[in-house]
């Protein structure tokens, strides 16, 4: 729960303890603190008991964790049941990003079986001329002495 304080956080903590309840109450009120912690505990199991009692046998694999909705999506694609792992193993993402690559800066596709997917790139890219991708601002259109403007609505 608090896996990321620090040694500074805790002294800091406990200076600040000190400083609004002052030494001679800090006892009471971390036993208090203690207390209190330790009945929530209690009526947290308490009442986790009772839910697992009034569900039933037919839930006796049901996990309160498992209504965190992360937890839940991963235990469900951990479950090989769908095959997903046949599915992941079979995509290979430096394959297919390389033959985008490729594709973007003309080069034919190294892979043989893409051999076909050449045919349906653009003329420019088949014949391996290179795509310039940078967008160029238009040339500004002449005015005559005395034409306006054009009129921008949405520029202004």
């Amino acid at each position: 729960m608090f896996n990321d304080i620090g040694a500074l956080e805790i002294v800091t903590l406990v200076v600040l303890a000190v400083l609004i309840f002052g030494p001679d109450k800090l006892p009471k009120v971390i036993q208090d603190v203690s207390r209190t912690i330790r009945k929530i505990r209690e009526f947290s199991d308490s009442a986790k008991a009772d839910i697992r009692e009034e569900l039933g046998p037919e839930f006796k694999d049901f996990e309160f964790e498992d209504l965190n909705p992360k937890k839940f999506i991963r235990k469900q694609l951990d479950n090989d049941e769908l095959g997903l792992k046949e599915i992941r193993n079979g995509f290979d993402l430096k394959k297919e990003m390389n033959e985008v690559a490729d594709a973007v800066h003309g080069r034919e596709s190294d892979s043989s079986d893409d051999s076909d997917d050449s045919s349906e790139a653009p003329a420019a890219l088949s014949k391996g001329a290179r795509v310039d991708m940078l967008k160029k601002p238009a040339e500004p259109k002449k005015l005559d002495a005395g034409d306006r403007p054009p009129f921008d609505a949405d520029a202004t």
